[in-house]
């Protein structure tokens, strides 16, 4: 099969592409990125000269390069979005254009040229927040709190627009927060992570009371390789790791691994419109697809960490641009 993967060079997609090409012998990639902040050609340094690989470097939302990349593919995985939720708050019109513009610029061109098969990847914060007690489930109604989850709301209604009105075979996957090797330094595990690594102090919102599901990247990669095999069309599967957490618990985790105490942790004011917790209910994908997560939370958190003690030539230079890019951010005119 030909796969075309959207944001093959961000941090779940360039896990994602080496997963399939290490997996599949006949399996052929491109790879359509803009390479933005977060992209990164170096995440798929193992394989870029292996001849079943194709990048391009190019604009989701540029309709004709995505009409004609598309021809000839037999399916789609859209990985491509802005993901960020600070970044989100700061400038919604450019999560607005991505997410949802740029889904619609392919779910168009994926029906023009044959209705090829698209696999849309989405986020559990799509469905809002929860108390202390329940689940996400594959029906939990809408209600995102953010530009970010807002955005992927819509691009998630979109696709399922399309399977509906045209027949497009999609299927959708909404998963919990991923962790794991590859991940931009911005996001907490990695800027906690490497933070600790340089002496530094981790920056928890709040009290640090907020409740997240953790998976492991390779985890949910192979959860989408399952679903674009064996998922039934139109139908969504949430992906969990059935591991839930404060966040102070996973700040407490991290200073252990670095014996250092809590002194190394400042207090800062708490994200505009803040779930409060996430969790996930994947039994539907359990039982349809045999798919459980296979990493818990302390392996996956030790393989992390030993990955960026034994990784800094690939983040400390990425780790440097996010500083820059956060003061840029902050000084930039909202849209």
């Amino acid at each position: 099969m030909k796969f075309l993967v959207t944001g093959g060079c961000g941090f779940i997609g360039s896990n994602f592409i080496i997963h399939m090409l290490s997996k599949y012998p006949d399996v052929e990639i491109v790879n359509l990125d803009l390479l933005t902040y977060a992209g990164n050609k170096e995440n798929l340094k193992l394989i870029e000269k292996d001849p079943r690989y194709e990048f391009v470097k190019g604009d989701i939302c540029d309709a004709g390069l995505v009409d004609r990349i598309m021809r000839g593919v037999d399916a789609v995985v859209h990985f491509a979005a802005e993901s960020h939720v600070d970044r989100s708050i700061l400038h919604a019109g450019e999560f607005v254009r991505t997410n949802v513009i740029g889904t619609h610029t392919l779910l168009d061109a994926a029906q023009r040229n044959g209705n090829v098969r698209f696999h849309h990847i989405s986020t559990d914060e799509v469905f809002g927040e929860l108390g202390e007690t329940g689940k996400f489930t594959e029906s939990t109604p809408y209600d995102p709190k953010s530009p970010y989850s807002a955005s992927k709301a819509a691009s998630d209604h979109l696709v399922r627009a399309y399977h509906r009105t045209y027949g497009l075979p999609v299927t959708i996957s909404n998963c919990s927060n991923n962790y794991g090797p590859f991940q931009f330094p911005e996001k907490l595990l990695p800027l906690f992570i490497t933070n600790l690594i340089d002496g530094k102090k981790v920056p928890v919102y709040g009290k640090g009371l907020n409740i997240r599901d953790w998976i492991h990247v390779q985890d949910h990669v192979e959860a989408l390789d399952l679903i674009l095999r064996k998922g039934r069309l139109g139908e969504t599967y949430c992906v969990g790791g059935d591991a839930e957490m404060r966040n102070i618990e996973i700040t407490k985790l991290l200073l252990a691994s670095f014996d250092v105490g809590e002194e190394r942790v400042t207090y800062v004011p708490d994200r505009k419109g803040h779930d409060f917790r996430y969790a996930i209910d994947f039994s539907k994908i359990t039982k349809e697809l045999d798919w459980k997560p296979r990493f818990s939370f302390s392996k996956g958190l030790d393989q992390t960490i030993r990955w960026y003690r034994e990784n800094e030539s690939w983040w400390r230079p990425l780790k440097e641009r996010v500083i820059k890019d956060i003061t840029a951010q902050q000084q930039k005119p909202k849209k």
